[in-house]
C-alpha cells in the first residue's frame, strides 16, 4: 500500500523537484501539500506550489500556511531561488488554494486518517509545529516525520546553521522533542546529490514532458555551490522523498539531535551526536550516505512519467 504523506514545503527550486518526485511516485499517497514562506515570501511559495501541482495534473489540495516563523520573520534566499522562487522560470498559473489553512489541514488529516500518516517537511518546520503544538493528542497518528534540515558540521546560511533549521529553530525543536520517529536529511547528505550540467542534460534526453523540462529549466537556474567546489548545485529537498521511496539508496545512523535556540551566531545550529559522546538517547535517524547515480536515475525516471 502507498505510504500516506503530508508534504510541507516552501517552493523554492529544489522543493519544485521534490514535489514532482513525490507526485510521480506510486509508493506515496500525498494527502495534501502545505506551504510556508521560507525560500521566498508566502505569496511566491504558495503560487509556485499551486503552479507546480497543476503542471503534474494531480488533484492535490494545496493549503496556505505560515508567513512567518514562530518568532521573528522569514528571510528569503533570492540568490539561490531567484526573486520568484523558481529562478525566473514562468509556469502556467495553478488553481486557487484550498480555503483551509495548513495547520488545520494537517490536524484534520491526522485526526481522520484510518492509519498513521508520515509528515514530510522540506522547508521551515513552522506549519508542522503549529499543528502539533495546538493538538498534541494527534502525535500517535504520526507514523514518522521526515525532514530536510540541519547539518552536523558547517551551515549554508550562516557558518553554523542550515537554512531550514535557521529559519525556524523553535519549530524544529518542537519536532525533535515530539517523541515520534524522525528522519533527517542534512547538508552532508544532500551535498552528495550534486546536480551538474551533465546530469541536467541526461534528464533532458529522457523526453519532452512539461514537468521534465520544467524540472531541468528550474534546476539550470541554480548557481553552482562555491561551498562544494563550484562544479554543481546540491539538490536538497528531493532527498527525503527519495528515502521514502528507495531507502536502500541511503545509509543512516541513530543520533541524539538538538537545535540551538539562542540569539547569537550559533542560532539554528543542529547539534548531532553521531558518536554518542553525550550518552543521550537517539531521537532521530540521520541519513549519511547516498547512492548518487541511482538517486539521479530515480529522479529522471520519475520526472519522465509526468505530463
Amino acid at each position: 500500500m502507498p505510504t500516506p504523506v503530508i508534504l510541507d514545503c516552501d517552493p523554492g527550486t529544489d522543493d519544485a523537484l521534490a514535489l514532482f518526485l513525490a507526485l510521480a511516485s506510486p509508493e506515496l499517497d500525498v494527502r495534501a501539500i502545505t506551504v510556508a514562506g521560507g525560500n521566498t515570501g508566502l505569496e511566491h511559495t504558495l503560487s509556485n506550489a499551486l503552479a507546480l501541482t497543476a503542471l503534474t495534473r494531480r488533484p492535490i489540495q494545496v493549503h496556505p500556511g505560515a508567513d512567518r516563523p514562530l518568532l521573528g520573520s522569514f528571510t528569503s534566499e533570492p540568490h539561490i531561488h531567484g526573486s520568484d522562487g523558481l529562478g525566473g522560470v514562468v509556469l502556467p498559473q495553478g488553481r486557487p488554494p484550498a480555503a483551509e489553512i495548513a495547520a488545520d489541514a494537517i490536524r484534520r488529516i491526522l485526526r481522520t486518517a484510518p492509519a498513521p500518516v508520515t509528515l514530510v517537511g522540506i522547508g521551515p518546520a513552522t506549519n508542522l509545529a503549529l499543528a502539533l503544538m495546538t493538538e498534541p493528542a494527534l502525535l500517535p497518528k504520526i507514523a514518522q516525520i521526515v525532514l530536510m534540515t540541519g547539518a552536523w558540521a558547517e551551515g549554508n546560511v550562516t557558518p553554523a546553521a542550515e537554512f531550514n533549521a535557521w529559519s525556524d529553530p523553535e519549530a524544529l525543536a518542537v519536532l525533535l522533542t515530539s517523541g515520534r520517529p524522525l528522519v533527517l536529511a542534512t547538508l552532508e547528505l544532500t551535498a552528495q546529490a550534486l546536480v551538474t550540467p551533465a546530469r541536467i542534460a541526461a534528464w533532458r534526453a529522457l523526453g519532452s514532458g512539461r514537468c521534465l523540462q520544467a524540472a531541468c529549466d528550474i534546476q539550470a537556474t541554480v548557481p553552482h555551490s562555491i561551498r562544494l567546489g563550484g562544479s554543481g548545485a546540491p539538490l536538497h529537498d528531493p532527498c527525503p522523498i527519495a528515502w521514502l521511496i528507495r531507502p536502500a539508496l541511503f545509509t543512516a545512523r541513530p543520533c541524539a539531535v538538538t537545535v540551538d535556540l539562542g540569539p547569537g551566531p550559533s542560532r539554528g545550529r543542529t547539534v548531532i551526536d553521531r558518536w554518542n559522546r553525550t550518552g543521550a538517547p537517539p531521537n532521530a535517524k540521520v541519513l549519511e550516505t547516498l547512492d548518487t547515480d541511482a538517486f539521479f536515475n530515480l529522479l529522471g525516471e520519475r520526472f519522465a512519467r509526468l505530463p
